[in-house]
C-alpha cells in the first residue's frame, strides 16, 4: 500500500456497543467490519481505537451528556468486533477521563507520535461512526501532518440528524482529507 514511508489503518471503534443491537448502535455498523479486514491485509500495521468510558462519563446521558451510557470499561459492550480485534496491532483507548469527551483516537493518547516513531507516513481510516469519531480522528490525522484517507466503503454514519454523514465527509475533503473506495486504498 505505501510508497514511501509506511501505511496504517486506523480502525475506529468497531466495538459491541456501535453496533446494531449494541447500547449506541450505528444502522449498518457491521458492515464496516468486512472492508476493515480486507484493507488490513495490505496495510503495514493497523491500530483500532476504542471509545472506553468509566460508568460516570460525561457524556452519558445520566450525566446530562448527549449519550447513552456505552462502551463502559470491563462491560462486553466495550469490547471489539472479534474480527477486528484479531488484526490489530495495537489499540488506543479515548474518553477514558470521566470528564473529558474525546471523539478522535489522537486527543490525548500519543497516537501521532508512536506513528511517528514506527515511521508512518499514510493513514487510512474507517470505522465508526463517520459523523463523530471518524471525522474527529481523520482530521487530526491530516492536521498532524499525514496523508490521510477516508475509505468510504468502510464508514457507517449514526445520523442523528439526517445527512450527517454526508457533511461529516464534506467536512473531512474540506479539511484536507482524501474519500476513497476500498478498491483505490489497495491499488496506493
Amino acid at each position: 500500500m505505501s510508497q514511501t514511508g509506511r501505511t496504517v489503518l486506523i480502525a475506529v471503534d468497531v466495538q459491541r456497543d456501535f453496533l446494531p443491537g449494541g447500547a449506541l448502535g450505528v444502522p449498518g455498523g457491521d458492515q464496516v467490519i468486512a472492508p476493515l479486514v480486507e484493507l488490513a491485509a495490505g496495510a503495514d500495521m493497523v491500530v483500532a481505537t476504542r471509545d472506553f468510558h468509566p460508568s460516570d462519563h460525561v457524556s452519558f446521558s445520566t450525566r446530562g451528556g448527549p449519550w447513552p451510557p456505552h462502551c463502559v470499561i470491563g462491560t462486553p459492550g466495550a469490547a471489539l468486533a472479534p474480527e477486528v480485534d484479531a488484526v490489530a496491532s495495537f489499540i488506543v483507548s479515548k474518553g477514558t477521563d470521566a470528564q473529558h469527551e474525546a471523539y478522535s483516537g489522537f486527543d490525548g493518547t500519543g497516537l501521532a507520535d508512536m506513528l511517528r516513531a514506527q515511521r508512518v507516513t499514510r493513514v487510512i481510516v474507517g470505522g465508526l461512526a463517520t459523523d463523530y469519531c471518524v471525522k474527529a480522528t481523520a482530521i487530526a490525522a491530516s492536521e498532524a501532518g499525514f496523508d490521510t484517507e477516508v475509505v468510504t466503503d468502510a464508514v457507517r454514519a449514526v445520523d442523528v440528524t439526517a445527512g450527517d454523514g454526508a457533511r461529516a465527509l464534506e467536512a473531512m475533503a474540506a479539511a484536507g482529507v482524501r474519500l476513497g473506495s476500498l478498491a483505490g486504498a489497495q491499488q496506493s
